[in-house]
């Protein structure tokens, strides 16, 4: 049991990325990453240098502290599944084959269950399982466009908080979409900066769509090679996302996102354990 599993952690931890547009995308710009320490702690940098100025000849120049940077610190949350086998089952599946297929299909099993999960939590706000979910889309692109992230409330700290913007009419329509969606997305460039991929629920998905001509619907080839299908709205792709609310977009620029794990525990099982009061061996994967 120990050895099978054990080789199918990393064929778990990369089928969670691959499966997933936002992940996968966030893999490929390098921000799934592996951290140590008590909390996982981000450096922002949030004002410009204020001492920077024009200045002629022997002109005083400004030598006092500027404060451009602070940091957002983010508690660790677990998610974990197992692997169960019983006495009884291993009698029942005698032969080293018939054991290897019984746990191949629950790894399989418990694959797709983890990879579910996280996709789901991509979009909460962590307030599900009593907090212990993670934070997700709902929480750092808020409708509201303001709340406390890492310890920084944005109502406070304004230059936390995201765009947000209400459909025309409060409903998507072909009428509207490419208009609303162009009026947000010039609000998120910065030279070079900008959105990279719009993940989309259901309804603006196919509002989107159905503004189309077939020769416009273009698709990242990366993507599609996937199995994801997604097309382009200026610099972004455009994809659907089963888990996001049918009535939301999200204008991401996943430079700036990041997945991290705690060294050691991204998807990675633990020793098989005999239980103490059953005839039945469990493998934990955290």
């Amino acid at each position: 049991m120990n050895k099978n599993v054990r080789n199918r952690s990393r064929t778990l931890a990369d089928n969670v990325s691959n499966h997933n547009p936002l992940l996968n995308r966030m893999r490929e710009r390098g921000n799934l990453t592996q951290v140590t320490g008590r909390d996982i702690v981000r450096e922002l940098e949030y004002s410009d240098n204020s001492t920077v100025a024009f200045y002629n000849g022997y002109e005083v120049l400004d030598t006092s502290p500027s404060d451009v940077l602070t940091a957002a610190v983010f508690e660790y949350k677990q998610l974990a599944g197992n692997v169960t086998i019983s006495g009884r089952e291993q009698i029942q599946n005698s032969g080293e084959q018939a054991i290897i297929n019984l746990l191949e299909a629950r790894i399989g099993n418990l694959e797709r269950s983890m990879e579910n999960s996280l996709a789901s939590s991509l979009f909460s706000d962590g307030t599900g399982t009593s907090s212990k979910e993670i934070g997700g889309l709902q929480l750092v692109v808020a409708d509201a466009g303001t709340g406390t992230v890492g310890g920084i409330n944005s109502s406070t700290f304004t230059f936390f908080q995201n765009k947000q913007a209400t459909a025309t009419s409060s409903a998507f329509s072909t009428a509207n979409i490419q208009s609303d969606m162009n009026s947000l997305y010039i609000q998120l460039v910065r030279g070079t900066d900008a959105p990279d991929l719009v993940v989309a629920g259901s309804t603006p998905y196919t509002t989107f769509l159905a503004t189309l001509q077939t020769l416009q619907r273009v698709a990242d080839s990366r993507l599609a090679d996937l199995g994801f299908t997604a097309v382009k709205f200026l610099n972004s792709d455009v994809v659907y996302d089963s888990n996001c609310d049918a009535s939301r977009m999200y204008f991401l620029n996943t430079n700036y996102l990041r997945l991290e794990t705690a060294a050691g525990r991204d998807f990675v099982p633990g020793e098989a354990k005999e239980s103490i009061n059953q005839d039945a061996t469990v493998k934990l994967a955290a």
